[in-house]
């Protein structure tokens, strides 16, 4: 029953349980099992429609006789029946009104006081930002994440109902349905029905050409969410130049990633010269691994609310969690903890954000691999670097000549650019010093040139542009040669 923890909590005499959730017809659901569970009326109570009662407490009348929120609260004291759940939708944003806050107060302690049996309140919510009056007198519940065995139900309860309006192939390999509920993981319940219900009405089946149109709709949906997006990772790594240490690191670990049997490994992180490639390393784990690979960018946590954006970190996390097995990357990471050292004026948001982080490194248990990259050494707090928060730290480095020469050729077939008549050698000589993404500007600037000019892209032309356009590794010298003797002795060569 997706009641139950609700169900225990009323038992334990919470008067006001806060569920927070953008899935409110699910979150009414789950609140209505739990008042019939509990032998109790269910009442629905929004600033649009006022309060609404009846088993289907969403569709009833209107009870109250209007106003605002205040005057509703006081009818509930003098109307309501013994045993009743009053469910409050959006209750969050009225509570700014100091009389709507009295009022609510009021029946709160009218519920505690136990004057009408275990009547309770249940408030959903899209966020959590209350009065700390009223987190003191209630509980936050999580409604959970569908497992992997409520997927597979859901999945074959969607081709149950699409055979009432269709003709549908309902036949499902085992293994096509493992693939099918690994892809579904992290949705709602009414996102994973929506997934499979279009997937079955464009062609009355499930085939394996369904998984891109799940992960496509996944990626639609989590991307809105607005707390981590997708990254595409290449389709290979013959499409990444260099890196072979890593590469042959990730290969060993490769089998263990999604066994529940053994203990996985955890986590990496990437420091390096900025544009040698550390963004492209943490694709070549996904594609290695052949897993999806989700980014977090710790800025876009940040909100002005007390508590909202170690919440938005939690949320973050929690989803990266439902979604397992997943590679997890947090882009730029000392960006987000920079004033874990105490020089930050953000009034400790940032340590306590760190702190969070610390202890979900520590304790999650799902197969979520963190991969954390950084430019910034001196602004990575000591506790992050530490043996044991990551399996290994590697350096990526400024490419040496063979590498830089596999990545000339890697860019120049990307666009379509023949390598017959290019001097790949010369191309390496000439590039001493540039980044993988210097590389690749000079090509994409040569491929312009060459089609303003309405002549091949030649061996010539590519080392113009690299010779009009310094490398960092000239600008910043001073800044890259310290990083780079830091990183000896102290991190895994990634190359």
């Amino acid at each position: 029953m997706k009641a139950e923890t609700i169900c225990r909590l009323l038992l334990a005499r919470h008067r006001c349980i806060r569920i927070i959730g953008a899935e409110e017809s699910e979150c009414i659901e789950v609140a209505v099992e739990a008042a019939l569970a509990q032998n109790l009326d269910p009442y629905v109570w929004s600033v649009t429609s006022g309060v609404r009662g009846g088993m289907f407490a969403d569709r009833g009348t209107r009870l109250d006789d209007g106003g605002n929120p205040a005057a509703s609260f006081g009818w509930m004291l003098r109307n309501l029946p013994r045993q009743s759940l009053v469910i409050a939708l959006d209750l969050a944003d009225q509570l700014t009104d100091t009389v709507n806050l009295r009022a609510f107060r009021d029946l709160l302690e009218y519920f505690h006081a136990g004057r009408l049996g275990a009547s309770a309140v249940i408030m959903i919510d899209h966020h959590d930002r209350i009065p700390p009056v009223v987190g003191g007198s209630s509980i936050r519940h999580e409604i959970s994440a569908p497992s992997d065995e409520e997927i597979t139900r859901l999945i074959r309860e969607a081709i149950g109902l699409a055979r009432q309006t269709r003709n549908v192939d309902g036949k499902v390999t085992t293994q096509f349905l493992h693939l099918l509920v690994q892809n579904l993981r992290g949705l709602t319940r009414r996102q994973v029905r929506q997934s499979i219900t279009a997937c079955i009405m464009d062609d009355g089946a499930l085939t394996e050409k369904d998984l891109a149109v799940v992960q496509a709709t996944k990626r639609g949906l989590l991307e809105n969410a607005g707390v981590l997006e997708f990254v595409d990772a290449p389709a290979s790594l013959d499409d990444i130049g260099g890196l072979v240490a890593l590469k042959q690191w990730l290969r060993k670990r490769e089998s263990l990633f999604g066994d529940s049997k053994v203990a996985p490994p955890r986590g990496l992180m990437l420091l390096g010269v900025q544009g040698a490639g550390k963004s492209l390393a943490a694709k070549a784990i996904a594609t290695a691994w052949k897993r999806p690979l989700m980014r977090l960018d710790p800025g876009s946590l940040f909100n002005k609310y007390i508590g909202e954006t170690e919440r938005n970190l939690r949320d973050a996390l929690s989803q990266a969690e439902a979604m397992a097995p997943v590679v997890l990357w947090i882009d730029e990471i000392e960006k987000g903890f920079a004033s874990t050292s105490g020089e930050g004026n953000d009034g400790g948001v940032g340590r306590r954000m760190f702190g969070t982080l610390l202890t979900w490194m520590q304790e999650h248990t799902a197969q979520v691999f963190l991969v954390a990259t950084a430019n910034d050494i001196e602004a990575l707090p000591p506790e992050l670097l530490r043996k044991g928060r990551f399996d290994e730290i590697f350096f990526v480095n400024l490419p040496l000549g063979p590498v830089r020469r596999q990545i000339f050729s890697i860019h120049l077939r990307k666009r379509g650019q023949p390598l017959e008549g290019l001097d790949l050698d010369a191309l390496a000589h000439a590039s001493d010093g540039f980044s993988g993404a210097e590389i690749e500007q000079a090509v994409i600037n040569a491929c312009i040139d060459s089609s303003f000019f309405k002549k091949p892209v030649s061996t010539d032309l590519i080392i113009e542009q690299l010779r009009t356009s310094p490398p960092l590794s000239v600008t910043m010298a001073e800044k890259i040669a310290c990083l780079r003797k830091w990183a000896v002795g102290r991190c895994v060569p990634a190359d």
